[in-house]
């Protein structure tokens, strides 16, 4: 499978992104996806993840009622609408896939090539 993250930028405190993330050379549905990211001097961490069917999510405390995940399986497309961004949320975005049916925040096997937000104070 093949991740092609893009929708990341340079953004105000308190604005919004949506970043996307489109697969290919597999069957969508039958992966969890996931948002991680990584900022500089950090270890990348595990965001937001999505099961096959797009109803269970999982996301980190930090995010929550700021960032929701998405998915269309039929563009083999995950989304991660980005609102009330703040300086701390800086970073390189990945999106990445696994087989199985809950999101999890660990065991991804393929990573797409990251994508860079960046949110002025």
């Amino acid at each position: 499978v093949q991740l092609q993250a893009c929708g990341g930028g340079l953004v105000q405190a308190g604005g919004s992104l949506r970043l996307s993330c489109v697969a290919s050379g597999g069957t969508f549905s039958d992966y969890v996806m996931g948002w991680f990211r990584q900022a500089p001097g950090n270890e990348r961490e595990f965001v937001t993840g999505i099961s096959w069917s797009g109803y269970i999510t999982r996301t980190i405390d930090s995010v929550k009622g700021r960032f929701t995940i998405s998915r269309d399986n039929a563009k083999n497309t995950v989304y991660l609408q980005m609102s009330s961004l703040k300086p701390e949320d800086t970073a390189v975005y990945y999106c990445a896939a696994r087989r199985g049916s809950v999101p999890s925040a660990a065991g991804y096997e393929y990573w797409g090539q990251g994508t860079q937000v960046t949110v002025s104070s």
